[in-house]
């Protein structure tokens, strides 16, 4: 089996499409099919350009041209946004920075009006989240406050250690405006967005409202999210594999 081939077998069985963190996590397990290189995730990133056979849908997700019409309507960039396709784009980015989380050891939680949004129409991101409420970390009327950001990470000791609001199309002072009730706490904070909004991003953050959290605020192109996901991903097999070897025990 050619390589290119092991990569259409996975993403059709996986609907026709899928991330290169699952592609990186499933394509080498594929029988029959050999890679005599030292670098096949660079691989695999050149097979889904090839054109004749792939398309990108979003960054760091890929699908089969053969499967196009099946796909759902949703995933289809089209010029008018509609309500279903700002929600899928929204839930991928966030089901992203989910698995993300979880892949470094973070507890993760979303709000209770996401639960049952889907991420790429498979798994519920209520179930992808590894926690399904929020650890009271302080008063009562910052958690309430903390319970509506749209992804937040737990460190060990269940304190916030980063909050993440994806801002796809609606205005970003609502996001800071959370990340402000926050500045007493020692938190990464991550507006994540396309990258033609990070002028607004550079033009909001200096406004004297914001100042407190400034230092604190990072700004994320979805094309960086991506590829953090994949290079996690990508990481994660490398370790399993010499794990698997014997080459790897962490403390």
């Amino acid at each position: 089996m050619k390589q290119y081939e092991a990569v259409v077998q996975v993403m059709e069985g996986n609907g026709g499409y899928a991330t290169l963190g699952y592609l990186y996590q499933n394509v080498l397990k594929v029988p029959g099919c050999e890679w005599k290189t030292k670098t096949p995730f660079a691989s695999m990133r050149r097979i889904v350009q090839d054109d004749r056979f792939f398309f990108k849908i979003k960054p760091g997700l890929w699908a089969l041209k053969s499967h196009r019409h099946m796909l759902p309507d949703e995933m289809i960039a089209k010029k008018e946004k509609t309500p279903k396709q700002i929600d899928f784009t929204h839930s991928y980015y966030q089901g992203l920075i989910v698995q993300l989380g979880n892949l470094q050891d973070y507890e993760t939680f979303i709000p209770s009006q996401d639960k049952n949004k889907v991420f790429l129409g498979k798994e519920h991101l209520g179930v992808l989240a590894s926690r399904t409420d929020i650890y009271p970390f302080t008063y009562d009327s910052v958690t309430d406050r903390a319970k509506t950001i749209d992804v937040v990470w737990f460190n060990s000791r269940r304190m916030p250690a980063s909050v993440f609001e994806i801002e796809h199309s609606t205005n970003m002072k609502n996001s800071l405006v959370k990340f402000v009730e926050l500045q007493d706490f020692r938190i990464g904070m991550v507006i994540v967005a396309d990258e033609s909004r990070k002028k607004q991003y550079e033009q909001t953050i200096i406004l004297n409202a914001f100042m407190p959290i400034k230092k604190y605020v990072y700004f994320w192109s979805y094309q960086q999210l991506s590829q953090l996901h994949s290079k996690s991903f990508e990481l994660k097999v490398i370790k399993d594999t010499m794990r698997e070897e014997g080459h790897w025990r962490p403390n």
